[in-house]
């Protein structure tokens, strides 16, 4: 009895597979969304091995000069590997660049055999094995990150603090997984409830990644603990230094922050700046006052002398405070987004609510900055007087 052949999958099946694996690849996104991604990714990495590349000396032919950028940058590139993986490396390369031949042996009877013997096919395999160890050791990487990623968004202020005539809003976005920024709403009870002061912090670690974050986390729970005692704002700053020069290295681990005590019953805001950006009083009427008082970094100098200032939120004031990674973000030409953009989004949206301007202020610097990738974390608090 004769046997059918196999038949072929009707297309329809074939092309909802095709549509299926694409999709788990591309997780969705659409084709410009992906070449998007590719060219933020192509800029962070040549950002990221081209640091530190010689600029092109004087009488030096730019042939001669893109040969050195070229070892610079192979070497930078290389030098990231393990010894083994190096080897494994170089090895693939040459196998890719060796021209592919075949082997000819006869045997006692004359008769000739070949073989042909592609070196580039084992060289392309040799580039596998590298990038599956270096995948390996990024997975569990990312795995770690994620974690720290998650334990340090405990330590951030949820949902904003409903304060009776104030609106509150914050976020912030880490250039890497874990971020160095720090922001916070605390209560500070006083004797009586009408008593009560509300202290802001948002404060910048200084370096990125994870000895950031877990300098974040130490300056978090220290600031936590000394806020419940009665000392007043200078006098938390103060000891809040002396604390911190005990585990900066010598001042090399120092944070930039800001600290404003806001009294809620009669807008009086005191305020620290700690060598941080400064932070913007916008009144109702548009004026705009600078709020720079303060002194040196936290953790630099344990005998530091900070000065405190005061002034007032009146009715429909805002107080805007950022990181500098704000400012500081660039666009493709490497130009910074500055103060004046921040205050034209302000004036923009200072009849709405704090959510409202935050959201604005994040699609101006997404539309600024376009694909290029970011260097600094960015961190925004907004608080408004009704």
């Amino acid at each position: 009895m004769p046997v059918a052949p196999p038949q072929s999958p009707p297309k329809a099946t074939l092309k909802a597979n095709a549509q299926r694996f694409w999709f788990r690849v591309s997780e969705g996104l659409e084709v410009n969304q992906i070449w998007s991604q590719l060219q933020k990714d192509a800029r962070s990495s040549y950002r990221f091995y081209s640091a530190g590349l010689a600029e092109r000396e004087p009488g030096e032919t730019r042939g001669r000069h893109f040969l050195a950028v070229v070892k610079a940058l192979f070497w930078a590139i290389i030098e990231k590997l393990s010894p083994a993986r190096r080897v494994l490396l170089l090895i693939a390369l040459v196998l890719l660049f060796l021209p592919s031949g075949g082997v000819s042996y006869s045997d006692k009877g004359g008769h000739v055999e070949s073989f042909q013997l592609d070196l580039h096919v084992w060289g392309g395999l040799l580039l596998f094995v590298v990038l599956l160890l270096e995948l390996a050791d990024r997975v569990v990487m990312k795995r770690d990150l994620e974690i720290a990623r998650d334990i340090q968004a405990w330590l951030l202020p949820g949902a904003p603090l409903q304060l009776p005539g104030y609106q509150i809003a914050y976020a912030t976005r880490p250039a890497n997984t874990v971020a160095g920024d720090y922001y916070d709403v605390i209560i500070r009870p006083g004797p009586t409830r009408a008593d009560d002061r509300i202290l802001f912090v948002v404060a910048d670690v200084a370096g990125k990644s994870i000895p950031a974050a877990m300098l974040m986390a130490t300056f978090q729970a220290s600031l936590r603990t000394l806020s419940t005692s009665s000392w007043s704002l200078l006098e938390l700053v103060t000891n809040l230094n002396r604390y911190a020069c005990t585990n900066s290295q010598g001042g090399v681990r120092f944070t930039t922050a800001f600290f404003a005590e806001l009294d809620p019953v009669t807008g009086n805001v005191v305020y620290v700046n700690a060598g941080h950006n400064a932070p913007l009083l916008h009144s109702a009427s548009g004026t705009i006052e600078h709020l720079s008082a303060g002194g040196l970094p936290i953790g630099i100098l344990a005998d530091a002398a900070y000065e405190a200032a005061s002034t007032t939120m009146t009715p429909g004031a805002w107080l805007v405070v950022f990181t500098d990674g704000v400012v500081e973000a660039e666009n493709a030409k490497r130009e910074e987004y500055e103060e004046f953009r921040l205050t034209q989004v302000l004036e923009r949206s200072a009849a709405g609510v704090p959510a409202d301007l935050l959201r604005n202020l994040l699609a101006d610097l997404d539309a600024y900055v376009g694909n290029t990738p970011q260097h600094d974390d960015m961190t925004c608090l907004l608080l408004k007087r009704n």
